[in-house]
């Protein structure tokens, strides 16, 4: 599901407009949208911007008040972007407030996938075409001399990311600096593997939920030890007020944060108490981490983000696979060589 169709999801659902980071959480949380990017409400109102700049009236979306998005289906009252005012054409005529003004706040893949959305007519563009009209449109901005170098490093190391997942990318190479989108190919050997794919996810996660206690709380260990966490100890099952398993989260050798975790193999989703019972039974300079199976209420996330509280960083049972896989706990990888001319990457 593109961008777009997730926010009206969203809003339909709601049935009333929301704000940006309202917005954002609900689309993440639900899985209708899936970005690599580091400020996904940045990304996702630079995206409705352009979109209500670009289509106008024709888009699906509109802004009732600065940073609170609705359907325009509903017919509500629009208003221009804060700092947007009237220009002057040619003619002396007042033109329209360009509704995505000083809009640069897009990642470079992010901003990619909607350049190839937008103008490559589901054709491989080159990459040196594809910055140039990000950066046209404004959705990138870098000090960096070579942006073009930036943007196609970006895409690869996405493309490695998401293999090493066991996520099918969403960008394709195809040769000589060519990209293309995954999802344009429709058929074949992809659309196969990420059937394949889908199908041991839904396994393995399946195979979490009929685990015993002691053998998840094992489980967990191995993850957080495979992930970068030291000391890494399994607590006894009674009197450990809630917390399951310990240990310290070291990050470059220089930052190490005490982290105390609960683990619940659970089908319904996780509430707020849960949250608060994590926060009480931390112990000094130590942070939360629950781990669940299932997912998390939206009061649970409200909660766990609750400001002057200490945090509590939570993982739901699709990031909790998708960990797993990263790290090839429970799965193992079978590969196929897939044979190409010999054109030369980046020309």
């Amino acid at each position: 599901m593109n961008l777009l169709d997730a926010v009206e999801t969203v809003l339909a659902a709601h049935g009333k407009p929301l704000h940006c980071g309202q917005i954002t959480q609900r689309v993440l949380a639900q899985n209708l949208w899936h970005t690599e990017g580091q400020t996904p409400q940045a990304t996702l109102n630079a995206r409705l911007a352009v979109d209500i700049r670009d289509n106008g009236s024709n888009s699906r979306i509109q802004r009732t008040s600065p940073g609170v998005f609705a359907l325009r289906a509903w017919g509500l009252p629009e208003v221009a972007p804060r700092g947007a005012g009237r220009q002057r054409t040619d003619a002396g005529r007042e033109a329209e407030p360009d509704a995505a003004q000083s809009i640069r706040t897009l990642s470079f893949t992010d901003a990619a996938e909607a350049t190839l959305e937008r103008f490559a007519a589901q054709k491989p563009m080159h990459y040196r075409a594809i910055t140039k009209k990000a950066l046209e449109l404004g959705w990138i901005h870098t000090e960096g001399q070579t942006p073009e170098a930036t943007l196609y490093a970006q895409i690869l190391t996405e493309i490695k990311r998401r293999l090493r997942r066991g996520d099918t990318p969403r960008f394709v190479m195809h040769g000589r600096g060519y990209v293309g989108l995954s999802k344009w190919t429709g058929s074949g050997v992809p659309l196969q593997i990420e059937r394949h794919n889908a199908e041991v996810r839904k396994r393995l996660h399946a195979q979490l939920r009929s685990m015993s206690p002691a053998d998840f709380e094992a489980l967990v260990g191995q993850l957080l030890g495979a992930v970068g966490f030291e000391e890494v100890e399994v607590t006894a099952r009674a009197g450990d007020g809630g917390i399951d398993v310990r240990g310290t989260l070291v990050v470059g050798d220089v930052i190490r944060t005490r982290m105390a975790v609960q683990v619940k193999r659970w089908k319904h989703n996780v509430q707020a108490p849960v949250v608060q019972q994590v926060r009480g039974s931390l112990g000094t300079h130590e942070h939360g981490l629950i781990i669940t199976t299932s997912d998390f209420s939206s009061g649970a996330r409200s909660e766990a983000e609750r400001p002057n509280a200490v945090p509590v960083a939570l993982m739901n049972g699709d990031h909790l696979v998708t960990l797993l896989i990263e790290n090839d706990i429970g799965v193992h990888r079978t590969s196929y060589d897939l044979i190409e001319l010999g054109e030369a990457e980046g020309e």
